[in-house]
């Protein structure tokens, strides 16, 4: 399992005293964001620890790197922090400290809440040109957890010079998917933090315009509670107005992912594993449903996985 490395005492990447001392104002700014409570830090760390893990960012190597490419979302993620640079490894340990974990715990309003050493699910995610994510809400307890409720997500960006023509914007969706509330362009050191539940539609589902080589690249981190009964959802995706076919494919691959889900809940089945028959189902999918015109969006149809030079 990954191990969220210690963090030193002689260096703070994010200025902790600053954030507790403005916390009461930040859980009004949080309560109070629409389509569901969520806030945008910018220049979350300091500017030499946001320098620093922009150049190391690690490049593409797919022997680190967890492929999600179905009809839903074509991105790679690594939870794998041996394998990163120092400033990133000292970010990852200092926003999973305890410190760091209470200050979420009450800019949400939740008690207790705990990290994901494992970073199931999250860890650096890099999405080439071409790779997109739909509009969905997360699932909701940890997989290899069954009484771990997810609370909050922390999505720190890390794109140094984004332009927005790159495209790339978060959206957040309101609840009956009738439009689009807001939008949080992934510019370097901001960082996003959001209530995880029914509600928390979000995703950037159109194709990325960023150039050859380049990626839109960030460290997700996940918070839980431990709860005696937790409601149990897998991730669900969610068509857009005007989707028209596409939302077929948006619908039967979330049910692909609930199958997904469940193995992964009941037989222990791995991220990487289950990323290669998502795959292998998506392939099967856009060959059968081609000429029917439903494939979807143009990058990666066919079944391609989106691909980036190193860099």
């Amino acid at each position: 399992m990954t191990t969220t490395p210690e963090p030193s005492t002689d260096e703070h990447v994010v200025d902790l005293d600053r954030l507790e001392d403005e916390v009461e104002n930040l859980r009004v700014r949080y309560r109070m964001a629409r389509p569901y409570p969520h806030i945008v830090l910018d220049d979350f760390l300091f500017p030499d620890a946001a320098d620093r893990a922009i150049k190391e960012f690690p490049p593409l190597d797919h022997a680190e790197w967890n492929s999600y490419v179905h009809a839903n979302e074509r991105k790679f993620n690594n939870t794998e922090p041996e394998t990163w640079g120092p400033t990133l490894q000292r970010i990852l340990a200092e926003l999973n400290s305890p410190r760091f974990v209470d200050f979420v715990g009450k800019l949400i309003g939740v008690d207790g809440l705990i990290p994901d050493p494992s970073l199931d699910g999250g860890g650096l995610h890099r999405t080439p040109s071409g790779g997109f994510l739909n509009v969905h809400t997360d699932f909701t307890v940890h997989p290899h957890r069954q009484d771990w409720q997810r609370r909050a997500n922390l999505l720190l960006y890390l794109n140094e010079d984004w332009k927005p023509e790159y495209g790339g914007d978060l959206e957040l969706w309101n609840e009956d998917m009738s439009r689009c509330v807001e939008k949080v362009a992934p510019v370097a050191n901001r960082v996003l933090i959001f209530t995880t539940d029914a509600r928390s539609l979000h995703g950037h589902p159109e194709p990325i315009r960023c150039p050859e080589g380049m990626a839109r690249k960030s460290l997700a981190l996940y918070y839980f509670s431990v709860e005696d009964d937790p409601l149990i959802r897998a991730t669900d995706y969610r068509p857009r107005p005007g989707d028209g076919a596409r939302a077929i494919m948006i619908r039967l691959d979330t049910h692909l992912l609930r199958a997904y889900d469940w193995a992964r809940r009941r037989l222990g089945i791995s991220d990487q594993s289950a990323g290669k028959v998502l795959a292998i189902g998506d392939r099967l999918f856009r060959r059968r449903h081609r000429s029917a015109g439903t494939a979807g969006h143009s990058a990666g149809s066919g079944g391609d996985v989106v691909r980036e030079r190193d860099d």
